[in-house]
């Protein structure tokens, strides 16, 4: 599978890429107005980027108690019930609810949310064969960074126009619909692993994706790095609060490039080499807010900067090379899981910098250490695999792995 044309010709993935689509288009607009509304009513950038991306604080967790569902309900159905409980929790956040009322619903819907990474993710891997995974992801990257571009300029029309509670009220809308085209359009399958989900279950595959090593590096590449420039990206409203969608748009752009680069462009053994170096550029320009540069100048340096944001589908298909096909929905949404879960813990760090400095500053911080640590994971991750490289091989787990027909890209 090596075309687009090819993907859209699979039986379910029109289908479920709409909805995704269709929630990336509600979350971005919905996140826009929580973090307008909560500036605007509290004067904290704390605790407006925490309203925009505290529900990734929920998902630690749901990874520790939920995830064994993703591979064990049904994924029409997980889906479909997620987008309304999406639907309806939003309609109450467009209501004038008690500020802490309001946190304790974004950590709700938070909760719920964190199934969704691996139910979707998963349910795409077993849809497409396996050498379409990463372009399939590919495609569904480069789409949510075309709609998050539409919809946070959407939504800062929206909320001038609308005022943020009308904006929430669309949003709420748009997760409707996603779960009327995952109701009508994906096909009843049966879960993908036996048993009832249950947290022992989950603590027990937690515990066999972490515990051996290359997973666990592949983690810490997807986790770390991205989730502090999220943070980064959680300032945009308190560092321009008339321009924060502009600044989103060109975040978003940059990373559709990243996605076209890495997912199309670059060869299979070429790109398994600029992991690292992208994520490098994911944090590297960020510096630049060290000098407070004005909208056009900040505008180009996050499109510059996501791109390397392209670095996640590297990792990822490191990931799917080293798990066996029957926790590929856990290992995914593990995947997710921590990944939101780090970006919330650095929208909440990045805010709390900005409170005692500025947003420009807590940016450079913020910056300076994704650096730091991805410079001392990739030392990590090129020990480990010298290490490995004298037996052949690798060791048991990688073996099983590859027993069940997984082939290991090494990169």
């Amino acid at each position: 599978m090596r075309s687009y044309r090819s993907l859209f010709r699979t039986r379910e993935f029109t289908p479920l890429f709409l909805t995704s689509l269709v929630q990336v288009a509600a979350q971005t607009m919905s996140g826009l107005a929580l973090g307008t509304l909560v500036y605007a009513a509290t004067d904290s950038p704390l605790l407006s980027a925490l309203s925009m991306f505290g529900p990734s604080l929920a998902q630690v967790l749901g990874a520790t108690t939920l995830l064994s569902a993703a591979d064990r309900l049904p994924p029409r159905a997980t889906m479909t019930g997620m987008s309304l409980a999406f639907a309806a929790g939003t309609t109450v956040l467009a209501t004038p609810v008690p500020l802490w009322a309001l946190f304790a619903l974004i950590l709700l819907l938070g909760l719920v949310a964190s199934l969704s990474g691996g139910v979707r993710w998963g349910l795409l891997n077993e849809i497409l064969p396996k050498d379409g995974y990463l372009l399939g992801r590919s495609v569904f990257n480069m789409a949510n960074g075309l709609t998050q571009i539409t919809g946070y300029a959407t939504g800062g029309v929206l909320v001038t126009l609308l005022s943020p509670r009308g904006t929430l009220l669309t949003a709420a809308a748009l997760y409707l619909a996603a779960a009327i085209t995952a109701r009508a359009g994906l096909t009843r399958r049966p879960p993908r692993a036996s048993g009832r989900p249950s947290v022992a279950e989950t603590w027990r595959t937690n515990a066999r994706l972490w515990s051996y090593a290359p997973r666990r590096n592949v983690y810490l590449l997807l986790w770390i790095p991205n989730g502090l420039i999220v943070g980064c990206e959680s300032l945009y409203v308190p560092y321009a609060p008339d321009h924060a969608g502009l600044l989103f748009a060109c975040a978003a752009l940059g990373m559709f490039v990243g996605d076209v680069t890495v997912g199309r462009v670059l060869p299979p053994r070429v790109r398994q080499r600029f992991g690292i170096p992208l994520l490098l550029l994911l944090a590297a320009p960020y510096l630049v807010f060290a000098l407070r540069p004005g909208v056009p100048v900040a505008a180009v340096v996050v499109a510059v900067a996501s791109v390397g944001f392209g670095a996640s589908l590297v990792q990822q298909e490191r990931l799917m090379s080293l798990t066996p096909p029957e926790l590929s929905g856990h290992a995914l949404g593990l995947h997710s899981a921590g990944m939101l879960t780090m970006q919330g813990v650095s929208a909440g760090l990045a805010g709390a910098v900005a409170q005692l400095t500025s947003a420009g500053m807590a940016m450079v911080v913020m910056a300076t250490v994704s650096i730091a640590l991805t410079v001392a994971l990739s030392v990590a991750v090129a020990r480990e695999r010298e290490e490995r490289r004298p037996g052949g091989g690798g060791d048991g787990e990688e073996r099983a792995v590859r027993d069940l027909g997984v082939a290991d890209v090494d990169g």
